[in-house]
């Protein structure tokens, strides 16, 4: 069963120019983890997510995979 993807941070940092390292210094998190919301292993918090939204100056929900 292939891993689910829930978030499209890492397409949204390709799109924007960024790379992980980079929004790692920027929210202040290890780059471990940010590698971790990247591939989908895990998921950052809601208020993670609109921090993120706002440094890529994108709408929230560009960051999730549609539902349908």
């Amino acid at each position: 069963m292939p891993k689910q993807k829930f978030n499209r941070i890492k397409i949204i940092l390709a799109e924007k120019d960024k790379s992980a390292k980079w929004l790692a210094e920027a929210i202040e998190k290890d780059k471990s983890t940010v590698s971790r919301w990247c591939t989908n292993d895990m998921q950052p918090t809601i208020e993670t997510f609109y921090e993120i939204a706002k440094l890529l100056d994108v709408d929230v929900r560009e960051l999730f995979v549609p539902s349908k």
